[in-house]
């Protein structure tokens, strides 16, 4: 019999008093995702390439085709520990890696396609990679920052839009077929390390931060609470990067845990109609969009489209109201979920309509599994509702929590207060358990004595129509010690000018507080974003010094 992860519904008070972990001793994470399915012939993937071609993948056909990759990489000498670059987009290799290298026992990478030579360099580099699997599209810059990577023997090259790959490259779907179709998975276990994640590096380097194989089980509470509770059904798809935790363990991954069939289709750049099509064209009944995603689809018109939505989740930045109403109008009243959590701990918070209304600009509640409270980052005491401080989780038995930072201990002690594990985000609980995010500790404004968190002087801004996308800052000032400062990014066709700005200065000053307004405002063409999308604040506070 397969097993789940599984928790109460009666009550999300049930679910987070009875809930307990209880992972296999003999845990791993392919045989956990694609191995174990009763009806190993049910559809696991749909292929959709920007071509036109369709394609359709079975759990069993999953299942052997990383036996063979793990085959032919454990031929090229990788084996339990070395660690594995995955450089692809949307395509069904990219999972078929990951799968493969737990298998033999090693650590995948997942990293994105969008990095150039240095980012992609430096984390190959300090990772010490073994062997990278990229696409075609991306072959010539691994193969530029090879020689830099001592540690880089093997490179694969996926040809998936079938247009002949590079003399010389190892072809990946030839190596699969030399490969023994015979391979039997090493013994592992939860705490057999698995993945390592590097984060967007908005604050100094990026850090590897590594997960253990167990780390999808510690999604799966969460993926039940923000797709209202029953996963027996559906199909999922996500737009995001599959080098992005928030892609990966946010759908992907638990999907398959659940044996439900996900949707892939490598899209350069999020088009609107382009997703929505998607989701018509394969019945998507759930759905992981970041908010970016979501306004762009608000500009519309949903209804041209077939949509079987039922739910849909996003994170990264706060929701806000306009986006939960323009879901119960244009959608029809399909549930958007808000969750909340890190590269290193991820979906610690989030949203469940049947369990509790949504509060708009809350994360929500604490997801069954995981002890979460807002504290003192210096001493570890636990704040009581309605007092600001860092959000936290108690490490435990809790798989979500990543196991360190890779060759950097002291970043790693740094993180840890206690038996907790620090956000290094600032938030509050009230008085009904909703959880509300404040801002990064380090991106914390303080103007006049008043603390002011840039997230929501953006949400507020936001909510200007003229407005596509905002980053917010605190910038020095003589008599106020700061000031806060909106980079505003208009919306195309919008008139940027005094008249914009004071429009700004007043939705503020009349939707969150007098005292929160932005004091200074810039137009820009575009904003700094890290390969999730996520605003550079550090980068905007950078253009103040120069």
């Amino acid at each position: 019999m397969a097993w789940h992860v599984t928790m109460p519904t009666e009550s999300y008070e049930r679910a987070r008093e009875d809930f307990s972990w209880d992972v296999p001793a003999d845990y791993n994470a392919a045989h956990d995702l694609v191995g174990k399915h009763d009806e190993p012939d049910r559809v696991a993937l749909y292929q959709a390439c920007p071509d036109g071609r369709r394609e359709r993948y079975t759990f069993a056909d999953l299942d052997r085709r990383s036996d063979r990759l793990a085959a032919a990489l454990a031929d090229r000498g990788i084996g339990k520990g070395d660690r594995v670059g995955v450089v692809l987009p949307q395509v069904p290799a990219n999972p078929v890696t990951h799968l493969a290298c737990w298998k033999l026992g090693a650590v995948s990478m997942p990293l994105s396609v969008l990095f150039g030579p240095d980012g992609l360099g430096y984390r190959l580099e300090d990772s010490g990679a073994a062997a990278v699997v990229t696409d075609s599209d991306n072959y010539g810059t691994v193969a530029s920052v090879r020689g830099d990577c001592p540690a880089l023997e093997t490179v694969l090259e996926v040809d998936w839009r079938n247009a002949g790959g590079h003399d010389g490259a190892t072809a990946f779907g030839a190596a699969i077929e030399a490969a023994d179709p015979g391979f039997r998975p090493v013994e592992t276990g939860p705490d057999t390390p698995g993945i390592i994640m590097y984060t967007s590096g908005s604050t100094g380097p990026p850090k590897g931060a590594l997960h253990t194989q167990s780390v999808w089980v510690g999604h799966c509470p969460a993926f039940r609470m923000y797709f209202e509770l029953d996963v027996s059904e559906g199909i999922f798809w996500t737009p995001a990067d599959w080098a992005w935790i928030g892609a990966m363990g946010d759908l992907l991954f638990p999907a398959w845990h659940y044996g439900r069939p996900v949707v892939d289709y490598p899209m350069e750049g999020f088009d609107a109609d382009t997703a929505l099509s998607i989701m018509a064209e394969f019945d998507v009944t759930s759905t992981f969009l970041p908010p970016t995603a979501i306004r762009m689809l608000m500009g519309t018109d949903v209804s041209a489209y077939d949509l079987s939505l039922s739910a849909i989740c996003s994170g990264g930045e706060p929701l806000t109201s306009e986006i939960l109403e323009w879901a119960d109008d244009e959608l029809g009243g399909v549930a958007v979920n808000e969750l909340y959590g890190q590269t290193e701990a991820n979906l610690l918070v989030c949203n469940c309509r049947e369990w509790f209304p949504a509060e708009a600009g809350s994360m929500g509640k604490p997801v069954p599994g995981h002890d979460v409270a807002v504290i003192d980052g210096e001493t570890g005491t636990e704040l009581d509702p309605g007092e600001v401080g860092e959000i936290a989780v108690k490490h435990g038995d809790d798989p979500v929590i990543f196991e360190e930072y890779w060759n950097e201990p002291e970043q790693t002690d740094a993180v840890r207060v206690g038996e907790y594990h620090r956000t290094g985000d600032l938030g509050e609980f009230d008085a009904d358990g909703y959880l509300w995010f404040k801002a990064r500790d380090d991106d914390l404004i303080i103007t006049s004595g008043y603390r002011v968190g840039p997230g929501e002087v953006e949400d507020a801004i936001l909510e200007h129509p003229d407005i596509e996308q905002v980053g917010v800052v605190g910038v020095p000032d003589e008599i106020r010690g700061e000031v806060i400062k909106a980079f505003c990014q208009p919306v195309e066709g919008a008139a940027a000018g005094d008249d914009l700005r004071e429009s700004i200065r007043s939705l503020v000053r009349e939707n969150l507080a007098k005292h929160e307004y932005p004091r200074e405002i810039e137009f820009v063409e575009s904003l700094p974003t890290t390969t999730t999308g996520k605003i550079r604040r550090t980068e905007l506070r950078e253009r103040e010094t120069e």
